[in-house]
């Protein structure tokens, strides 16, 4: 079945330096998004167009919702917890660090995206800022805040997203120019073979989600553009972007079906939120589960 894409149109939001990590918050019916350099988590409510942010006070590479409440981070310094929601007035939020990652690292590291499987794992990886080769990591923070380095000698860990059945985990490391694939045990939130999926030879791959036909969805940083690979990782579709800087992407609507692209300031233009309309859906994010 050709899957139908609409043209992108921009959402009436703040422009973002670094837009990232949109995820769609299933108990509230609302997107979440950050500006990782600004330290701001956003808020979109669909429904009314109403809009809210929250200033966590450093650089934060992904907000995912909580299941006890409010969102956990992945903040430049570590994993954190807040217990609010993001307000209109913009105020900075009372965070709580609940493990600490980069000062295990090199000094200048950040984390960056991550995402959240079905029972609650919270995975997030760490990037250097300028980019050494190698220098950062994958983690895992599961029950308790027990965090845990699962995977050494990244660049740049970017997009983390699962298939439908959750026997596969998709990452993407940008500087590799590939979208890699995990075997994953779900029971166990182990890492197992991995392997290339798809070789991306339009920009470099960035954020990505799946769609509920166990297709994969690939933000292109430099290559203006979201693709959609099949499961056996070759081009089913190119969505073009009026941005440049592609940097994620994330299914979200009362129906699941509507595509959330973040985008990054480029000098010229970029960092708005867009939205196309699809034929096909998407799912959730899944919460973070402290218990």
């Amino acid at each position: 079945m050709t899957v139908k894409v609409s043209e992108p149109e921009v959402v009436p939001v703040p422009r973002a330096r670094l837009g990232e990590g949109p995820r769609w918050d299933g108990r509230t019916g609302t997107l979440l998004w950050v500006d990782i350099p600004a330290g701001l988590v956003h808020r979109l409510d669909p429904a009314d167009g109403s809009h809210a942010a929250v200033d966590v006070g450093r650089p934060v590479g992904v907000a995912v919702p909580r299941a006890a409440g409010g969102l956990a981070l992945a903040l430049s310094d570590g994993f954190a917890v807040l217990a609010e929601e993001p307000t209109t007035d913009g105020t900075a939020a009372k965070v709580e660090l609940v493990a600490p990652v980069t000062a295990g690292e090199r000094p200048g590291n950040r984390m960056n995206d991550g995402a959240c499987d079905r029972a609650g794992r919270f995975f997030a990886g760490t990037k250097a800022e300028d980019d050494t080769p190698g220098a950062g990591a994958l983690y895992r923070l599961g029950p308790g805040h027990a965090c845990e380095r699962v995977l050494d000698g990244v660049t740049i860990s970017n997009g983390i997203a699962w298939s439908p059945d959750e026997r596969l985990l998709y990452y993407v490391d940008t500087s590799t120019g590939r979208v890699d694939v995990f075997d994953y045990d779900p029971a166990g939130g182990r890492l197992g073979e991995r392997r290339v999926f798809a070789e991306i030879t339009r920009g470099m791959p960035d954020g990505i989600t799946v769609d509920t036909e166990g297709h994969v969805w690939v933000g292109l940083w430099d290559g203006g553009a979201v693709l959609r690979l099949r499961p056996d990782g070759r081009l089913d579709l190119a969505v073009e972007m009026p941005a440049t800087k592609v940097t994620s992407c994330a299914f979200g609507g009362p129906h699941l079906d509507e595509l959330y692209v973040t985008t990054a300031w480029d000098g010229t233009g970029g960092g708005e939120l867009l939205r196309c309309r699809t034929s096909v859906a998407g799912f959730p994010a899944n919460p973070y589960r402290d218990l």
